[in-house]
C-alpha cells in the first residue's frame, strides 16, 4: 500500500470526526466523500472475470457497507436550528462509520502481510474466489455502499425537514 492509500483511508475515517461538532446539514457534505471515492475507483477498479463466488464476496462486503452507512446516518442527530437544519454525529454514528472504514484500512494492511496474504490465498482457493481484483472490488463497493448510504440517509432527512413542517420522521438522538 502506498502512502496515498493510507491518506485516503484516514481521510475517509476522519470525515465523521468532523461531524461530531454541530454543523449545518447541507448537500455540500457530499462533495469530499464523492471526490475521495471517485479517486479510489479510478485508481483501483479494474475489470476482471467474475464468477459466482466473486459475486457473493462482493455482495457481502457491499451489504455490510450499506448497513454500516445506514446505521451511521440514522443515528446522527438532526434537528431544525434557527437558520439551518443541523446535524451532529452521535457515538453510535461515529463508531459504525469508523468500524467500516477502519476495517477496510486494517484489512488492506493485513492483506499485505505474510499471514494475511496466506489467509486470503487459502480463503480464495477454498471458496473459489477468482482473483485479487474481486477483493479490491469488494472493498471499494463496501466503501461506496457505506458512504452512499450515510449520505443518502442524511440527505433524505434534510429533504424531509425542508419539505415538511420541520419534523423529522426519524428519532432525534440527544
Amino acid at each position: 500500500m502506498s502512502s496515498t492509500n493510507y491518506i485516503i483511508d484516514i481521510l475517509l475515517i476522519a470525515l465523521v470526526l468532523r461531524q461530531i461538532r454541530v454543523r449545518p446539514l447541507s448537500t455540500r457534505m457530499i462533495v469530499l466523500p464523492a471526490i475521495l471515492l471517485a479517486w479510489a475507483f479510478i485508481t483501483y477498479f479494474k475489470t476482471f472475470t467474475l464468477n459466482s463466488s466473486d459475486l457473493v464476496l462482493i455482495a457481502v462486503f457491499t451489504v455490510v457497507g450499506i448497513a454500516l452507512g445506514t446505521t451511521s446516518g440514522l443515528t446522527t442527530k438532526v434537528w431544525q436550528g434557527p437558520q439551518h437544519v443541523l446535524c451532529q454525529a452521535t457515538a453510535v454514528a461515529a463508531a459504525t462509520w469508523i468500524a467500516g472504514m477502519g476495517f477496510r484500512l486494517f484489512f488492506q494492511i493485513w492483506a499485505n502481510s505474510t499471514s494475511g496474504g496466506n489467509w486470503i490465498t487459502r480463503f480464495s482457493l477454498d471458496h473459489h474466489v477468482n482473483s485479487a481484483q474481486a477483493w479490491v472490488t469488494a472493498l471499494l463497493l463496501m466503501a461506496l455502499g457505506q458512504v452512499a448510504a450515510r449520505v443518502g440517509v442524511l440527505q433524505w432527512r434534510l429533504y424531509r425537514f425542508e419539505h415538511t413542517s420541520g419534523s423529522d420522521p426519524q428519532p432525534v438522538y440527544h
